[in-house]
Formats: C-alpha cells, sequence, structure tokens
C-alpha cells in the first residue's frame, strides 16, 4: 500500500511511463507531458531543491494558477520531506505576506511576473525567505538577485542529479505516512486565516476512501480549474487522479472552461456550486431566447429525465413509453448539453458549499450527474459522499470508508478519522478548540438521517436568530433563491431581527435581456435596478421561490445591487464563499434600511407586505 504521496507518485510513474499524465494549453495548442517526462521533472526539481539547502520539514510556498509546474514543484517539495505551502493566486500583496511570514517559508515559487510584483511589494518584511522562482521568467525582463527562472532551477537539478539522485530517493523511502506534508490555509471568511497541518496520510487516506466508492479509472481525463490551492482541487481533482493513473488536464482560465471542455472531453470535473449555477442558468437563458417550441421540448425533456431518474433510484424497470420517451428526450435534448462537457462526462464533483437540490436533480436528469459530497480544510477534505450506489439529492452523501461522524446535542457535525488534520500551524489554541474528546468540530450545523446520509443546514456561526426566537439557516433560503435564472447571488440577512431581507445581485445578462424586451430604456446598471418594473419583477419572483417556506424563512424585504461579488472586491472568499461580515459591513447602510419600520417604496428596495 502507498504509505506517502512521493511513495505513490513514482510507482504511478513506474507503471504508466508512456501514457499522457498532464495536458495544458499553450498558443492555443494543447500539449501532453507523459508520466516518464513527468517524474523526470520532479525528479530534476527534487534535486535542486537539494543543491538549493532545502531540508526536511522547511516550508517551500507555490503562488501560482494551475498549470503543469504546480504539480511538478508540490511532488518536488513532497519528495525531498519539505512542506507545501499553496497560496491562491487571487490574493494580494498583505495576505501573501501573512501566510509567507506565518509559514516561515523559505522559498516561493511564483508563476506569472504580476504576481512577483505583488510579492516584491512586502519582500523586505519576509525574512525567512531566501529564494523565489519564477516560472514565467521569460516574460519578466530582468529580475532581481533572489528571483531565478523556473527553467534554471531544473538545470540546476539536471546539472546536480549525480550527486543528489540517490539522496531524494532517500527521502522519498524515508518519509513516515504521518509526517506533515503541507500547510493549508484555511480561506478566512473571518479573521487572518490558519494553516491546517495535512500530512501524507491525511491526504492518501481519503484518496484511497474515495475511490472505493467512486470508480475513476487509468486514463480517464480530469478537467482541472478550481484552484489547487483549494484542498478539494488538490485531493479529488490532482492527487486522487494521479492515484488512479488519470489524465489532468489544466483549463487555460475560469472563463475559458466552458470552451476548454469540449477541447478535452473529461470524464471528471470537480468544482463549486458555483459553476453549476452558472451553468444551468446559461442553459435556462438559451433556452428561454429561443421558440417557443424548442421551450416546450426542452420543459418535456426534463421532466421526462426526472422521471427516468426517480424510476432508476427506486430500482423499477421503465416502462415501454418512458424508454421510448427517454430515447427520444436524448436525441432531442440530452446528447445536445453533453456534447457541450465533450461527451465522454461520467460525472461531475462538487463541494464547497451547498448545490441547490433543483440544480442538482435538473444535471442528473440530463445525464450529467454531480455526485455531491461534504468536507473541510481540516479533513484533506471528504468525509461524505453521494455515490451512484448511495445517492440521495439534497443530502452530502454518507462517510466514506474509515471516516465516522456523529452530530452534537447542539446540532453540530463532529468527525473522527485517518484523514482529520493533525492541528494548526503555530495555533495551539486553535486546535484545542478545534476538537472535543478526540472528535473534530466541523463548525458546520446538519442532521443525519437513518440511512446514514447528511444532510448540511449552515455554519454555526451563520445561524441567524430572529427576535421572536426562531434558528435560521441563512444558505438554505440563498440557495433556493440561486435558481431563479434572473438572480446570479443572494445573501440573506435577520439575526435579531423581526423578519428577513436579502441582498439580491441580479444576472444582468438576463435582466437586460428582459428590460429590451419589455421597451426598458436605461443607462447604467444602477439605473435599471431603480426602474419601478424591475423592483415589481424580483418581487413577484421572489415570492414565488419562497412560498412554500414557513413564514419566519421569508424574505420580507431586498435591495438589488448593481455589481456582482467577487474575490477582487472582498466579498468572496478565493474558495468563492460569501464573506458575510465583509458584506455586513461594505453594506451596511443598506441592510440596516431594509430593516427600518417605514421604508418607503423607492430606489432597489422593495416592501413586499408589512413583516411577520
Amino acid at each position: 500500500m502507498d504509505a506517502t504521496l512521493g511513495a505513490m507518485f513514482f510507482d504511478r510513474v513506474n507503471k504508466y511511463q508512456a501514457h499522457t499524465a498532464l495536458r495544458f494549453k499553450k498558443d492555443g495548442v494543447w500539449h501532453d507531458i507523459t508520466w516518464h517526462e513527468f517524474g523526470s521533472r520532479v525528479e530534476r526539481l527534487a534535486c535542486a531543491l537539494l543543491a538549493l539547502g532545502i531540508n526536511p520539514g522547511d516550508r517551500v510556498a507555490i503562488l501560482s494558477e494551475n498549470r503543469p509546474e504546480w504539480a511538478i514543484t508540490d511532488l518536488a517539495i513532497i519528495s525531498v520531506q519539505g512542506v507545501v505551502v499553496p497560496i491562491y493566486h487571487t490574493l494580494k500583496a498583505k495576505q501573501i505576506e501573512f501566510i509567507l511570514q506565518d509559514s516561515g517559508a523559505r522559498v516561493l515559487f511564483v508563476s506569472k511576473p504580476s504576481l512577483l510584483k505583488e510579492v516584491l511589494e512586502v519582500r523586505e518584511n519576509l525574512k525567512e525567505l531566501f529564494k523565489i522562482v519564477l516560472m514565467d521568467a521569460d516574460q519578466a525582463g530582468d529580475l532581481p538577485k533572489d528571483v531565478t527562472s523556473f527553467q534554471n532551477v531544473l538545470d540546476l537539478g539536471t546539472s546536480q542529479k549525480n550527486k543528489y539522485e540517490k539522496r531524494v530517493k532517500e527521502l522519498i523511502q524515508s518519509a513516515k505516512e504521518d509526517d506533515t506534508v503541507s500547510f493549508v490555509y484555511t480561506s478566512g471568511t473571518t479573521g487572518n486565516p490558519k494553516g491546517a497541518m495535512l500530512s501524507h496520510k491525511n491526504f492518501l487516506s481519503n484518496a484511497r476512501a474515495c475511490s472505493s466508492v467512486v470508480q475513476v479509472e487509468p486514463h480517464w481525463v480530469a478537467l482541472s480549474f478550481l484552484p489547487l490551492s483549494h484542498v478539494l482541487e488538490r485531493m479529488a481533482g490532482y492527487y486522487l487522479i494521479l492515484y488512479n493513473g488519470g489524465t489532468i488536464a489544466y483549463a487555460e482560465g475560469v472563463n475559458e472552461v466552458v470552451k476548454n471542455l469540449p477541447e478535452v472531453k473529461p470524464d471528471v470535473m470537480v468544482s463549486v456550486p458555483r459553476l453549476y449555477e452558472k451553468m444551468y442558468a446559461g442553459i435556462l437563458n438559451k433556452i428561454n431566447e429561443g421558440s417557443a417550441l424548442k421551450k416546450k421540448i426542452f420543459v418535456w425533456a426534463v421532466a421526462v429525465g426526472k422521471e427516468w431518474f426517480y424510476t432508476n433510484r427506486a430500482k423499477k424497470n421503465p416502462s415501454l413509453v418512458l424508454r421510448i420517451k427517454h430515447r427520444l428526450a436524448d436525441k432531442l435534448v440530452y446528447s445536445k448539453l453533453r456534447d457541450l462537457t465533450g461527451g465522454n462526462l461520467k460525472f461531475f464533483v462538487s463541494g464547497g458549499a451547498a448545490l441547490a437540490k433543483d440544480i442538482n436533480e435538473f444535471f442528473h436528469a440530463i445525464g450529467l450527474p454531480i455526485l455531491e459530497g461534504y468536507g473541510l480544510t481540516e479533513t484533506a477534505p471528504v468525509l461524505t459522499v453521494n455515490t451512484f450506489e448511495h445517492l440521495r439529492l439534497g443530502t452530502v452523501g454518507r462517510p466514506i470508508p474509515g471516516v465516522h461522524i456523529k452530530i452534537a446535542d447542539d446540532g453540530e457535525i463532529m468527525a473522527k478519522g485517518p484523514n482529520v488534520f493533525k492541528g494548526y500551524w503555530n495555533r495551539p489554541d486553535a486546535t484545542a478548540e478545534a476538537f472535543s474528546d478526540g472528535w473534530f468540530l466541523t463548525g458546520d450545523v446538519g442532521v443525519l438521517d437513518k440511512d446514514g446520509f447528511l444532510t448540511i443546514t449552515d455554519r454555526k456561526k451563520d445561524i441567524i436568530v430572529t427576535s421572536g426566537g426562531k434558528n435560521v439557516a441563512p444558505q438554505n433560503i440563498e440557495g433556493l433563491l440561486g435558481t431563479d435564472n434572473f438572480i446570479s447571488q443572494a445573501v440573506v440577512f435577520g439575526d435579531k431581527q423581526k423578519y428577513l431581507a436579502a441582498l439580491i445581485i441580479p444576472d444582468f445578462q438576463v435582466l437586460t435581456g428582459w428590460a429590451k424586451e419589455n421597451g426598458i430604456a436605461f443607462g447604467s446598471r444602477q439605473e435599471l435596478i431603480q426602474n419601478p418594473k424591475v423592483i415589481e419583477l424580483y418581487n413577484e419572483r421572489i415570492k414565488h421561490l419562497i412560498k412554500d417556506l414557513p413564514s419566519y424563512e421569508q424574505i420580507k424585504r431586498f435591495a438589488l445591487l448593481p455589481e456582482e461579488f467577487s474575490t477582487d472586491t472582498g466579498e468572496l472568499t478565493p474558495s468563492l464563499k460569501v464573506r458575510r461580515k465583509f458584506v455586513q459591513e461594505k453594506y451596511k447602510d443598506i441592510i440596516s434600511g431594509l430593516f427600518e419600520e417605514d421604508v418607503p417604496k423607492t430606489a432597489s428596495m422593495m416592501k413586499p407586505e408589512q413583516p411577520a
């Protein structure tokens, strides 16, 4: 059995030599890297790290988007018993500085000059850092004396291979499964991020357990676009694929995923719900732009797909009529939608946040199943997952082999297993707070049903308690609002208030199309969202969406915002979670206005009825 990531990797290199391990696109052309070449580059870089003076336990950071050099660097650091410190490439100078300082990183690998610029802004404060390696050095011009190119470091490894090759192999063989392999910094929805110390065993036990319940075949292709600094992509979209001898194709970027899907023709892809929400909205928008007949066919096909899905889940034989309808629906609708993903997709994986049941049901109906799971940075990351054998939409599945889940008296989810982290780097206080009698406290609230399926209610700290004493999980309501193709994002508030209110960001592509069809003239987004007809449109749509919720979970007032939340403007973490406290502070005047007793029906605020 593979005890360490380094041993696992080189075993697969020997096993799959000439097969493609990595794919990347450059200058409009896809290029392949074989397992043999992958292994050779990792070995050369590992020799270079030893030549540079890296010792076991030293921290080496990676500040880069997804690309072959990320994986090569990661595995080289691991091979010499270093500790990998991944940093989101979307972070700014001060955030990068904190992670480099806190981890004590000695070497930093940076992908491109724009990121190097961020680092150089705070360079004088990074006393432990003695070398920066730039991947795209050909685009940088003259480099500072402590900055060198990735190619130079590879060349150093080649020239020093005879001296260090044996030592690299010794370090791979002597590594222990409990050795710390990475500090993975939490996104930090509040305060500074904490470095979760993860071991070989944490990652490999997770890859092994997931592989035992979700089939991944050798030579399957995975499209990688979720940042590798995100532990979900690192395990499920990277280590898990290598573990099973697959191929990783790197998307050109988040905005190019839709274009890259039919080019790469992946078998599997990992993402957070935001991508599936956008895909769902995009499909609906396209259908709504079509003829009435096309809309009718689409609605019929989705209904047939859902009937087919639930018939099969109930282990019933589909009737002849249903089989004929499904075959026709596949020809008219499903096959065309599958072609958008390349036609080979076996399943999507979703994690990192709650996926709306309606959206998951839709994708299953059209033959693009999403397997939703649950986990955290501290659990490397998967705790539970839905599988084709054990699937229940609206839940995050059952615990994977080796993982134990229980629910505390206050509803908090607690976990044990070989994938649970060792603690937070330099934070014994936070580590102590994270455990209770050996159980990891996830900070999430949930319910286990009689069959062992876990349903997540919300983050414990995000639960809203109204002035009437009602506990409300905002994420459930936000997920429901997000199923409407006119709504891009929603955040619900109402703690210590009589009722709930929401900030709503429209899908402006859909809204502007509707406005033009309805003869609404506007010069800016702000002007558009202040139009009474637009406010009334959202009022009616929100009323319809929440009509089946209990009265205390219904949105009584809302405000439309003119700009989407993003990581650049601070409302989202790098893993695309809403930073609620930041949003609450940034929009405090609008939010407080929504809870004033007598709000006039003006601007982008609406007072549908008297609050309950």
